[in-house]
C-alpha cells in the first residue's frame, strides 16, 4: 500500500469536506486536502501535486462543469472523482470525469474507487536509460541481456518520480517529500542513501552516475 496519496477534495459543503477528509485519512492511506469551490482550486492544483480529486459537483454552483474541466487541463490524467446528485450530473460533459458517484455517499465506494484509479498498472512500461521500467511491479530490465533489477517500493517511486519530471532537476525536499510524505525523523540523508543504493543497482560506474545523476539542488534522470 502506498501511504500518504494526496487527494483534494472540492465543494461548497465544509461539513462534508471535513467529514470526507477524516474518514479518508483514518488509516493513513491517503492525506487529503480540502478546498470551497472557485478560484483557491486552481491555485492549489497549480501549486501542488494531486494524486486525485473528488469534487462535489451540488454544490460547486452553475460553473461546476467549467471547473472539472480546469482540473483536468492543470492536472493532466489524475482521476477525477464527481459526487453528484440528479441535477449536478447533467452539467459536465461526457468524459470531462473519470467516476461519478451518486449521493447519499457511501465512504467504502468511494474508497474503492479511489484505490482501484490510483492502483498501479503492473504492465505499464517506462524507459529509464538502456531499461524498461515497471513501476507496478517495482521491476527493471534490461532488454539486451534480459537482466533484472528488483527495486524496493522507495526506490520504485523515486525512479517514478523523476521519471515523471521529464529530464527536470528535482530537488532534495521535494523528492523527499513525495516519496517520505515528511514524516517526522525523515533526512535528506536518508534520501541519499536511498540514491547511493539505486545506483549499485543500475549503473554501470555507480561513481560516475549516467542515468541518475545529481544536478545543482537536486537529482535527475538522463533521458
Amino acid at each position: 500500500m502506498t501511504v500518504g496519496r494526496r487527494i483534494l477534495i472540492v465543494g461548497a459543503d465544509a461539513v462534508l469536506r471535513r467529514s470526507l477528509v477524516e474518514q479518508l485519512e483514518r488509516d493513513g492511506e491517503f492525506a487529503c486536502c480540502e478546498c470551497e469551490a472557485g478560484p483557491r482550486v486552481l491555485e492549489l492544483v497549480g501549486a501542488h501535486r494531486f494524486d486525485a480529486f473528488v469534487v462535489d459537483l451540488d454544490t460547486a454552483g452553475g460553473e461546476g462543469g467549467e471547473l472539472v474541466r480546469r482540473i483536468r487541463a492543470a492536472a493532466g490524467a489524475a482521476p477525477i472523482l464527481l459526487l453528484t446528485g440528479p441535477a449536478a450530473a447533467r452539467t459536465v460533459a461526457a468524459g470531462e470525469a473519470d467516476e461519478q458517484l451518486a449521493k447519499p455517499l457511501r465512504i467504502g465506494e468511494l474508497v474503492a474507487r479511489l484505490r482501484a484509479r490510483l492502483e498501479p498498472d503492473r504492465r505499464a512500461t517506462a524507459t529509464i536509460g538502456p531499461y524498461t521500467f515497471r513501476p507496478g511491479a517495482k521491476l527493471l530490465i534490461d532488454p539486451s541481456t534480459g537482466r533484472e533489477v528488483r527495486l524496493t517500493e522507495k526506490e520504485a517511486a523515486i525512479l517514478a518520480y523523476l521519471y515523471r519530471a521529464g529530464g527536470r532537476v528535482t530537488g532534495r525536499e521535494i523528492l523527499l517529500g513525495e516519496v517520505w510524505g515528511y514524516r517526522a525523523g525523515v533526512t535528506t540523508h536518508t534520501l541519499e542513501t536511498h540514491i547511493y543504493r539505486l545506483r549499485r543497482k543500475i549503473e554501470r560506474d555507480p561513481g560516475r552516475a549516467e542515468i541518475l545523476v545529481t544536478a545543482p539542488g537536486g537529482y535527475r534522470l538522463v533521458p
